[in-house]
């Protein structure tokens, strides 16, 4: 399997020991108790989270700051969260991020696509480096320590990127002591779910430790003919080859195999609505087999007390394939659609090298904390797509009163054949300067210079290449009006290369970005509680819309704003009860565009202009109910559209509340129940293209064991 190859990241596990000190007596004489101090383990920024508040972010500066002293809107959902919600995909914990909606997960596959103030993001980060790069499958739960959202452009620091916002997991490192911890799953639905995650050292003097994560599942769903399996096996190994070097060698392989299913159809023409069960598809076109493997090494060093030096190289493979049924048309009547047999061959590569330096030093009468920065990537993409005929009067379906079975058409047509290659050098600088005890000041910028290769194998004219440089700025600002109130604002630009040619075979400049942000972040230490409020305006240009000359092709004619206003909260209000979630109010429409299908106006597809989510536990510590954890968890999601265009289908809103407990039955056994969905809503999570919309999950009834051995 040539796959499992290369992932890591890194920085360090801190372990702090409690030192407790006894005074020799004799029994004649009573027992005097000497003083005892115990130093509890201080947060970091790559660390474990205890409870749901996070105090510390190295996602947004790339260096360990108080995320209450950075100028911009964070929100990290950590391990507990997931645990106590039972997720198994990093979806069911973005949930409860605040204002981080659902995108198109290519028909059930599981692509990571999500939208932050209204801009879909593809690009996300695994320790600081990219990890979304082809068709790889959505990561795994049982492999995050955090996840923290960033807010507003990051392309200053991680490159080419949507200006609404992205994330960065944060993966389970190892630890010194020994845990082995086994988990097992199950629903109504018919998850079934087996879960393995040991760490410990392989040396007395614990210079090498490791840990690995283990998770296989086999799932039914509440989609007719759909059925999943999946396999993921995550290894990480810590050297701490000197006190102030350690290498992180980290992997992660997983195997997913899917059916295409893109949900159920909303033409405007049909008769009605149809059953959220209903696929469209045929289980004799099998499924799609997702193939992901993603290795990083890491090195960290401390050049002395001021300067430290990290670096690392990540190199990721994978591959789809397999065949679907797909959708040509509906047919007058309003409810027959004509079909396709389609193969998929689609296999992806990624490098991607990077180093940075960090120094603490005073210069110029200012603290400063100093950043400087180079990467190298070269992403590869080939694909090939061959389908059967075209046309609605071709192997036809009945959406209402399907009948399965019918002979799959043969392959007639190739609609895709074509490879791109791009390749980015970059260099960044950051600086964060303490102007005075409540004044900071974070700026820096990043220079990046992208070449971009696109072949056209089924047209030579279709071929092309390109290069750019864009300089990405960014600035902040933060002034503590209090210990606790803290005012900031920010602006910063993004970048994104665009795919594909126009009807003259030229490529397309890169989409551009800008965001003002400013906010204020207010925290109670005595309740643990942090709150971050923010208002912005964003805007992006060169984004692509249909020609009005030729409607085969794109012209990158188009505009997109957003504005609004978001509001985050996350904290351990006491011992026992904790509380994590989010508003959002997002206005996102079109401002500029040269078609008549995407008029001036248009709302932009899957963002609702309100959202709200919740997650509320609570766990007894005394009498009978000792132990026992409850909660509930709230997400509200305002009406949408379809897809950005004049004749957008609409997506009602809709409340789901989900129950959960969880009790020890021992110090190393523990229960989960979990039900989602409890008054079973009927809604839609997500739309793609101008047609389809995937429904959410109906009530559903999880249980969950883990065993510590």
């Amino acid at each position: 399997m040539r796959r499992l190859i290369l992932p890591v990241l890194s920085l360090q596990a801190l372990v702090c020991t409690a030192h407790a000190q006894t005074q020799p007596s004799s029994a004649s004489e009573p027992v005097v108790l000497g003083n005892m101090e115990v130093t509890a383990a201080a947060e970091r920024a790559d660390g474990p989270v205890e409870g749901y508040r996070a105090a510390r972010s190295a996602s947004a500066t790339r260096t360990d700051t108080a995320i209450h002293d950075i100028p911009q809107a964070i929100s990290v959902v950590p391990a507990q969260v997931v645990e106590d919600i039972g997720a198994t995909r990093l979806e069911d914990a973005l949930d409860y991020a605040g204002g981080v909606e659902r995108g198109n997960n290519f028909g059930g596959q599981g692509l990571t696509e999500f939208l932050v103030r209204g801009f879909s993001s593809q690009e996300f980060y695994r320790n600081g480096f990219a990890v979304n790069r082809g068709y790889p499958n959505m990561p795994d739960a049982a492999t995050l320590e955090r996840i923290e959202v960033l807010r507003g452009p990051a392309s200053m620091l991680y490159g080419r990127g949507d200006p609404g916002g992205t994330f960065n997991i944060v993966s389970k490192q190892p630890q010194a002591e020994q845990r082995t911890v086994l988990g097992t799953q199950f629903s109504t639905e018919g998850l079934r779910r087996g879960t393995l995650d040991t760490t410990g050292a392989l040396d007395e003097e614990a210079e090498f430790t490791y840990r690995l994560n283990l998770v296989a599942e086999g799932s039914d769903s509440f989609r007719d003919h759909v059925e999943s399996e999946r396999y993921n096996v995550a290894p990480v190994l810590r050297w701490e080859l000197s006190d102030v070097t350690a290498i992180i060698l980290e992997g992660d392989y997983l195997h997913n195999r899917h059916p295409l299913d893109r949900g159920v159809t909303r033409y405007a023409g049909q008769q009605g609505e149809l059953p959220r069960d209903r696929f469209l598809g045929e289980e004799s076109a099998g499924k799609f087999t997702n193939e992901n493997a993603t290795t990083q090494l890491r090195i960290e060093h401390l050049l002395n007390d001021q300067w430290t030096l990290r670096g690392g190289v990540q190199y990721l493979d994978g591959s789809l394939e397999g065949g679907a049924v797909e959708n040509n048309g509906l047919a007058a009547d309003g409810r027959t659609v004509g079909r396709n047999y389609s193969e998929r061959w689609l296999e992806w590569s990624d490098i991607a090298t990077q180093a940075n330096l960090e120094g603490h030093f005073d210069a110029l009468g200012f603290a400063h904390t100093l950043l400087a920065g180079v990467e190298y990537d070269d992403f590869h993409y080939e694909s090939r797509i061959d389908r059967s005929a075209a046309g609605v009067g071709a192997f036809p379906l009945d959406i209402y009163d399907p009948v399965y079975g019918q002979p799959l058409p043969a392959l007639t047509r190739t609609t895709t054949f074509d490879d791109e290659d791009l390749k980015t050098y970059a260099l960044y600088l950051q600086d964060q300067v303490e102007l005075t005890e409540r004044l900071a000041l974070q700026l820096g910028a990043r220079l990046e210079r992208f070449e971009q290769t696109y072949t056209n194998r089924l047209s030579a004219s279709g071929s092309w290449d390109q290069a750019h440089t864009a300089v990405s700025p960014r600035i902040g600002v933060i002034y503590d009006l209090t210990e606790s109130l803290a005012v900031y604002a920010n602006t910063a630009r993004s970048f994104k290369p665009n795919r594909g040619a126009d009807r003259n075979s030229q490529s397309f400049d890169p989409e551009e970005g800008v965001a003002y942000e400013t906010g204020i972040k207010y925290e109670l230490p005595e309740h643990d509680l942090s709150i971050t409020a923010a208002v912005f305006h964003i805007t992006k240009e060169n984004v692509l819309t249909t020609d009005p000359l030729d409607s085969n092709y794109q012209i990158a004619a188009g505009e997109v704003r957003s504005r609004g206003f978001d509001i985050s909260v996350a904290g351990n209000i006491t011992p026992q009860w904790r509380v994590i979630g989010g508003y959002a109010y997002v206005d996102a429409e079109v401002t500029e565009s040269n078609a008549a299908s995407l008029p001036v106006g248009s709302r932009l597809a899957n963002v609702p202009q309100h959202s709200f989510n919740l997650l509320d536990t609570y766990e007894f510590d005394n009498g009978a109910l000792d132990g026992l954890g409850v909660g509930v968890g709230l997400k509200h999601v305002g009406s949408r559209k379809g897809s950005t265009s004049a004749t957008a289908f609409d997506m009602d809103a809709y409340t789901v509340v989900d129950l959960l407990a969880y009790y020890p039955l021992t110090d190393k056994v523990r229960l989960n129940l979990n039900l989602d969905n409890l008054f079973d809503e009927e809604y839609y999570e997500r739309a793609w293209g101008s047609i389809w919309a995937y429904p959410g999950e109906p009530r559903t009834l999880q249980a969950g064991i883990s065993v510590e051995l």
